[in-house]
């Protein structure tokens, strides 16, 4: 009997999936859960008044990162609330007989980060995190989502987790991008053409030669935004670039290896005939280096285009457009190359590994930090941080005039002390835009590595194909 064509997706949800409550959510087993210090704590209180133990700890990893600062971290930290998220964190981890990599520890990182760089994401998991941008993990062909404080004490006292198994939407990617075109720029475009909540209800596996072409590091920055058009998460199937990237890793968490799981994560991809339930194509020759000018990750256009006008195709509620131009200080169909630019963050669960790093210094090598800019260098990692070391990308900023700082989510969010001032722009490699996302009045244009460095040694904004040879 001929089995049924099945999407990857379906294969990893089916085959965690404990049981089904009729009319209702499946329960589905959790591989992996990563916390930290922002939504973990009211989790933990949830357990202690129940007098509930961890279920698993050893599926359970932590870091500190929202609240942590990215300057003299083997300080105290000045705000008391942060300073008590992240004290709450460790005194958590350490009566659950959680593992926690916190401040100064040579693991310690953004969750998105860490999780990947020292094994304990792996193809074919159930990852969850109380964290919208878990979807970064999608990137190793896993299921990989968000969850909310409820659902963290959930995972953390039963390893499972109640959900409704979402639609299906297959996006490939055709052809090949061009010279000075990142991968950033690629998953900006796809949103800025389907809208911030084109995907909602979704969970979208990414194909096609253009994904394929990607690196893993890029691979997590594309599934990583997944969320930001409303999708539920994302993944890409693995291949032989995924377990080049998992060999080269130095380690696994516990006792595992590899071993002969390679053999099984080959068979981790959609079967021929399988059926989604929306198929979506772009061409990736079509794009340019992306930038957003308005207040939703939607509101992208080509770094070199103008600013839509309202009426236009795609504009669909002109009030809520002309509102968010008003907050940017932009007018419809203007340009954007040549406006001046006060901050650049490069960072993030989105564009905080050393492969942004190393592309935010090649194109500030030779060059000089424009006056006007203060400039926030975040690794993602301390891991990331060494590597920057010992490449000697640091000497290369530090030529340039910039410092590389120590790792922590940083400017991506206003969560701790590095807050973009009202007013101010912002040229971001993070992931979202909102109003107030990197502090009170704060302007941002999301771009990728290549467009902030651009625009971090003009001081305006600058197409980064410019200044590359």
């Amino acid at each position: 009997m001929k089995m049924e064509a099945k999407t990857l997706f379906d294969k990893i949800w089916d085959d965690h999936t404990v049981s089904h409550i009729a009319d209702g959510p499946d329960i589905l087993y959790i591989d992996q859960h990563y916390i930290h210090e922002v939504t973990s704590p009211q989790a933990f209180n949830g357990l202690n008044d129940r007098g509930i133990k961890v279920f698993r700890p050893e599926k359970t990893l932590a870091t500190a990162d929202h609240n942590t600062p990215t300057i003299n971290q083997d300080k105290q930290i000045k705000d008391e609330l942060s300073r008590n998220q992240v004290a709450k964190l460790s005194e958590n981890c350490e009566r659950y007989g959680i593992e926690m990599f916190g401040l100064n520890h040579p693991k310690n990182g953004i969750v998105h980060v860490i999780g990947p760089e020292l094994g304990y994401t792996r193809p074919g998991m159930t990852i969850v995190c109380g964290d919208s941008h878990t979807s970064t993990h999608g990137a190793f062909g896993t299921i990989a989502f968000g969850i909310g404080t409820s659902e963290v004490e959930m995972v953390l006292a039963s390893q499972c987790i109640l959900q409704t198994k979402p639609l299906k939407m297959r996006i490939t990617v055709t052809g090949k991008l061009n010279e000075g075109v990142t991968s950033k720029d690629l998953i900006m475009y796809i949103i800025s053409q389907i809208s911030a909540s084109g995907a909602t209800g979704y969970f979208i596996e990414y194909a096609g030669p253009a994904i394929r072409d990607l690196s893993m590091e890029a691979r997590m920055t594309v599934c990583n935004m997944s969320i930001e058009m409303g999708a539920r998460g994302g993944l890409i199937a693995p291949d032989e670039t995924t377990f080049k990237y998992l060999k080269g890793l130095k380690s696994f968490p516990g006792n595992y290896s590899p071993g002969d799981s390679f053999k099984k994560w080959e068979k981790l991809k959609s079967d021929h005939g399988a059926k989604f339930d929306r198929e979506l194509e772009f061409d990736a020759g079509k794009i340019n280096p992306m930038i957003t000018y308005g207040t939703n990750p939607g509101m992208g256009m080509a770094i070199d285009g103008n600013i839509p006008v309202a009426g236009e195709s795609g504009i669909e509620d002109p009030e809520s457009f002309l509102k968010s131009l008003a907050y940017m200080g932009f007018k419809p169909g203007m340009k954007l190359l040549g406006h001046p630019v006060d901050y650049v963050f490069a960072g993030s669960c989105t564009n905080g590994r050393i492969e942004d790093l190393r592309a935010f210094a090649r194109v500030v090598s030779g060059r000089k930090k424009a006056p006007n800019i203060t400039a926030l260098i975040v690794p993602g990692s301390k891991m990331v941080e060494q590597q920057a070391i010992r490449e000697g990308l640091v000497e290369v900023l530090k030529d340039a005039g910039f410092d590389l700082r120590q790792p922590g989510c940083s400017s991506c969010l206003a969560m701790n002390e590095d807050k973009i001032p009202s007013g101010k722009y912002a040229v971001s490699t993070s992931n979202r835009n909102f109003e107030g996302r990197q502090g009170p009045g704060a302007r941002t244009l999301l771009a990728s590595p290549l467009t902030a460095a651009a625009a971090a040694v003009t001081g305006v904004i600058t197409d980064p194909r410019e200044l590359m040879s």
